[in-house]
């Protein structure tokens, strides 16, 4: 089959490679009917050594069962499945605890740190089938296709960002980062009734999607500029959550400087740094809490699945272009050069 492999900073590649097999009897091996490129891989897509490929590269996808080991049970050939980033057996008991990202199952991982599989391909392998896969309702030609797959990563990002930062109807927000997942982030907020949304971007394409989402304010600046313009439309005192989308330092200080003394930073951009403000003059003088992490979104499928099936919101808008697998190469250039803000693929 055909699937995609980074060898480095900008070299992707779709190649042939073996086709996947069921190598555990809680496998299912499913095949890929639409995927996509995260904001994610952009970081290795830019940092990548030569060294630390070829990876296979992929971790949002919905695809049909084609078979399965002798031990899945509630899954069967011909099902259409989306499929979470982290592979979970969803009975343990931090995943009862809704925190799949840290299932206690000796199989449990992330897509990413599969080293033969990835979601950008033709197929793949999925461990752990009958606690990670989440059955869907329609046909895989459905319209609805684009935002049930927002369901395997950023839309669930998004919010469990705004979740983790306990956003209420009497909630003022931030919103740090214009890409799918800071706009996920205002639809999430948006749904939990926040009183004020704050966006800060500088792609209007991106901004005008944000308000379509819920955003009642875009703040373009960043730095120091964009702080003072933030706490001028919340009366000098900051946001009482901030949603980081980002991971980048320059983004943590901007949440650092836009948070309410009491309030909480919500991170789910991965985290480009290792040392952070946390000390009397980052968090703790003000008694500012930092949350959020990596999204366990099959915790949350269920949960939000119904408001796209019914038409209430629209995550797929997201997506503004459109690739086989021919076309991955060029969907990473363009998303790497903010010319598409994601790009579906379908195999």
């Amino acid at each position: 089959m055909r699937a995609t492999l980074m060898y480095g900073a900008g070299d992707v590649r779709v190649e042939e490679v073996p086709d996947p097999v069921v190598k555990l009897p809680t496998d299912a091996l499913v095949r890929v009917t639409a995927s996509c490129i995260c904001g994610s891989d952009l970081w290795p897509y830019g940092s990548m050594k030569p060294d630390d490929g070829p990876a296979r590269m992929g971790h949002e996808l919905i695809g049909i069962v084609e078979d399965t080991g002798s031990e899945v049970t509630t899954l069967k050939r011909g099902d259409l499945v989306v499929a979470p980033f982290a592979i979970s057996d969803n009975t343990c008991d931090f995943c009862r605890e809704g925190l799949h990202t840290s299932c206690a199952h000796p199989q449990a991982t992330f897509f990413d740190g599969l080293s033969d599989e990835g979601g950008q391909a033709e197929a793949v392998r999925v461990p752990l089938a009958d606690g990670t896969l989440v059955k869907l309702p329609v046909e895989a030609d459905s319209a609805l296709m684009p935002s049930l797959l927002t369901l395997s990563d950023v839309f669930g990002t998004g919010y469990h960002a705004a979740v983790a930062g306990g956003v209420t109807p009497r909630t003022r927000v931030t919103v740090i980062g214009d890409g799918a997942v800071g706009l996920l982030a205002v639809l999430s907020a948006k749904r939990l009734g926040a009183e004020q949304i704050i966006l800060m971007g500088r792609h209007q394409a991106r901004t005008d999607l944000g308000r379509e989402f819920g955003a009642t304010d875009v703040v373009s600046a960043r730095g120091e500029e964009g702080i003072e313009a933030v706490r001028e439309l919340t009366g000098g005192h900051g946001t009482h959550v901030v949603l980081e989308a980002v991971g980048t330092m320059p983004a943590y200080r901007q949440a650092l400087g836009v948070v309410r003394p009491g309030g909480v930073i919500s991170r789910v951009g991965v985290p480009q740094y290792e040392d952070a403000p946390i000390g009397m003059s980052g968090l703790f003088r003000h008694n500012i809490r930092l949350s959020g992490g990596p999204a366990p979104v099959r915790a949350y499928i269920e949960e939000l699945m119904p408001d796209i099936l019914n038409g209430t919101i629209e995550p797929g808008k997201v997506f503004d272009a459109t690739t086989d697998l021919d076309g991955v190469p060029a969907g990473y250039r363009d998303m790497a050069d903010r010319k598409s803000l994601k790009v579906l693929i379908k195999p």
